[in-house]
């Protein structure tokens, strides 16, 4: 039931009418107990999934929205999926990836830095203004968390132009980017001083030569128009979009958190609203679980079965380590049968 829904994107309206045409009558607040039950069970994954992914110096986040019923109005309201993400493979690592979802009933500022208060490292992230208090440091310091903008979103904003209308300008623009993506694809997966090297040695020369044609090109375009709102979107965060070429683990854009909320887009469309905030809630604790194992290579509905078939015998749980997706292994006895 708990894959159906967050992973298939099928209701429990749809899953108890299916049930019921082979002859089994359950209804579906039975189902939505169930689920209530399924997270009680695997909320200790989610926090030992959330004190990894927290202790890892290399994040990328992102969010998007999810309705929700507003109690007593009737109506629905838009609340937030937050993901934090670790993606280790991108530098040749053997650490495991983790994906966490936090919910949230609004997209204030606030709730990320709640999220982050104890965070210390670099996170790839959006040019969402609520980011902007995490990378101001206390008291004067530096900020423990270090942005690196997405390369992504810039040239987005080229290529609507240049998909639109005729544009010289926009061309060019998405064809140097261009140029830093070619030299991504060739060093995936090589270790981080491997990444490093190569970055310095010949994407920093195509960023400079970027940054003084893009500041030349700015002065003939109007700001009022959307190839000046490109350029001015590139150049005030031309720091950040260029922080990937400091440190040989980090991404030139934030791709992999944006892939990691694509299920939550598509299962959304088909349930259409959660039915309250602690629905939210059980929601990030399936979404963190069912994605973690898939980017560890799992069969997700295989694995959790067999991790709740687990809890429910009595696992320790002084070893629920053993139970996350980079450590689990299948049952001997089950393995046998």
């Amino acid at each position: 039931m708990i894959v159906a829904k967050y992973w298939d994107g099928l209701p429990l309206h749809r899953q108890s009418s299916i049930l019921a045409r082979d002859g089994v009558e359950i209804d579906r607040s039975t189902l939505a107990d169930w689920i209530g039950h399924g997270a009680w069970w695997l909320e200790p994954l989610r926090d030992r999934i959330q004190a990894y992914v927290m202790s890892r110096d290399v994040l990328w986040t992102d969010d998007t929205p999810i309705k929700v019923l507003a109690p007593g109005r009737g109506k629905t309201k838009e609340a937030r999926i937050w993901c934090y993400g670790h993606d280790p493979a991108t530098w040749g690592s053997n650490a495991p990836p983790a994906m966490l979802y936090c919910y949230s009933a609004d997209r204030k500022g606030e709730r990320p830095r709640t999220h982050l208060e104890h965070y210390a490292g670099w996170l790839h992230a959006d040019a969402y203004r609520g980011y902007e208090a995490l990378y101001d440091g206390k008291d004067g310091g530096p900020s423990p968390i270090r942005p690196v903008a997405c390369m992504a979103h810039a040239r987005r904003y080229f290529f609507d132009v240049y998909a639109t209308q005729p544009a010289p300008l926009a061309e060019e623009a998405v064809a140097r980017i261009g140029l830093l993506y070619d030299i991504e694809r060739e060093i995936r997966g090589l270790s981080p001083e491997r990444r490093l090297a190569v970055r310095q040695a010949r994407a920093v020369p195509i960023l400079k030569d970027f940054h003084a044609w893009a500041i030349a090109q700015k002065a003939r375009v109007s700001g009022k128009y959307a190839l000046g709102r490109a350029f001015n979107y590139a150049l005030a965060r031309w720091d950040r979009l260029c922080a990937y070429t400091l440190d040989g683990r980090l991404s030139i854009d934030n791709n992999f958190s944006e892939r990691c909320l694509r299920n939550i887009a598509v299962t959304r469309k088909n349930f259409l609203f959660l039915g309250s905030d602690r629905g939210g809630e059980r929601a990030a604790i399936f979404y963190t679980l069912l994605t973690t194992a898939a980017l560890n290579g799992l069969n997700p509905e295989r694995w959790m079965a067999d991790v709740l078939d687990r809890l429910a015998r009595g696992h320790p749980i002084n070893r629920i380590d053993e139970l996350l997706p980079w450590n689990w292994s299948v049952d001997p006895e089950q393995q046998t049968a």
